[in-house]
């Protein structure tokens, strides 16, 4: 899709710039100055195509990112823990439809992106293809899948499409709390029996690697990041943003009193990073395929929730088209 619209830089009109070889030098000049692209002005159909893939990714692993955990609203120890739970689900929820509205400013259409989710022409995050087995498997959501979405989204604020950038910093916001919640209650539970103990050690144990798997495939084999930097949607590589992760989690993890699973992991001075274990890449590309824990239970639980929810939509679109026809009346009148 190419969109003509007003450009952002002053004193250049539409008019002005009509050329595609114009219209495109715009656009590589409004990213070299460090400028963000906004709806209405013209980007080439690749950023297009690659931006509504990110967004729509990244909203539809925010929608099914609600289900792993929400399996625990009604078995959570506490009521104090059932509103944490909901609350942090329902943000979970509120990410997903910023995300859908910014990837309808490039024309994406909210409906057809579901069903390309549900159709399995399009990704979310593999992290919530895996079951969550016990209470403990919250706290650890917490403290590293939302750490790690943390690490990948936090530069996000900065990407070079406006309304998916602004999106970001409330999302960021939102998540940095998500984690502080995991965190304290693993702390809670690592100083509690020594069942908790060992359950959040379990946790811990199954989630690690597929946490490191967040952030992509190795740069040698990621398709889309030298591109998606060129452009400014992205800020650092998967690998960067995997090792600053790990840098990240180590002394958290040590002041948990949980032991990473990993025996090549261990501090590099020379690098000033941590050292870490090959990730299982075959794992990741199953998972991604279609061939991990959950991701039929994932998608089918999906599709009912678009289906029950059919009627609402229809109710919602009659209720507008009634008051739109009403106020085309009274205009008239």
């Amino acid at each position: 899709m190419v969109a003509m619209a007003a450009v952002t830089e002053p004193g250049v009109t539409e008019t002005a710039v009509s050329a595609p070889a114009e219209l495109q030098a715009h656009f590589d000049r409004t990213l070299e100055r460090g400028r963000r692209i906004e709806p209405r002005d013209w980007v080439p159909d690749k950023y297009r195509a690659t931006m509504i893939r990110q967004i729509a990714q990244h909203a539809h692993s925010e929608i099914i990112g609600m289900q792993p955990e929400g399996n625990w609203i009604t078995r959570a120890p506490s009521l104090r823990r059932k509103a944490i739970l909901i609350a942090k689900v329902q943000d979970e929820a509120g990410h997903g439809m910023y995300l859908y509205s910014a990837a309808e400013t490039l024309g994406a259409d909210r409906a057809d992106l579901t069903a390309r989710l549900i159709s399995g022409r399009q990704k979310y995050s593999s992290i919530f293809n895996y079951p969550t087995l016990s209470y403990a498997d919250v706290g650890v959501i917490g403290w590293l899948v939302d750490g790690a979405a943390i690490c990948n989204q936090v530069p996000l604020c900065r990407s070079s499409y406006g309304p998916y950038a602004r999106a970001m910093v409330r999302i960021c916001k939102e998540e940095s709390f998500h984690q502080r919640q995991g965190y304290e209650l693993l702390l809670t539970m690592m100083g509690g029996t020594a069942a908790q103990r060992a359950m959040v050690q379990d946790a811990a144990n199954r989630f690690w690697w597929p946490s490191l798997m967040m952030f992509g495939p190795p740069d040698d084999q990621s398709p889309n990041t030298a591109q998606s930097m060129a452009w400014g949607i992205k800020r650092h590589t998967n690998d960067e943003l995997r090792q600053r992760f790990v840098d990240m989690t180590v002394p958290q993890a040590d002041k948990l009193g949980v032991t990473l699973p990993d025996p090549e992991l261990r501090w590099n001075d020379e690098r000033g990073h941590y050292d870490f274990g090959p990730v299982d890449w075959d794992e990741f590309m199953a998972v991604v395929k279609g061939s991990g824990p959950c991701n039929a239970e994932r998608i089918a639980r999906r599709k009912a929730a678009d289906d029950d929810g059919a009627w609402v939509r229809a109710a919602a679109a009659a209720h507008a088209a009634k008051h739109k026809a009403a106020g085309h009346a009274e205009g008239a009148a």
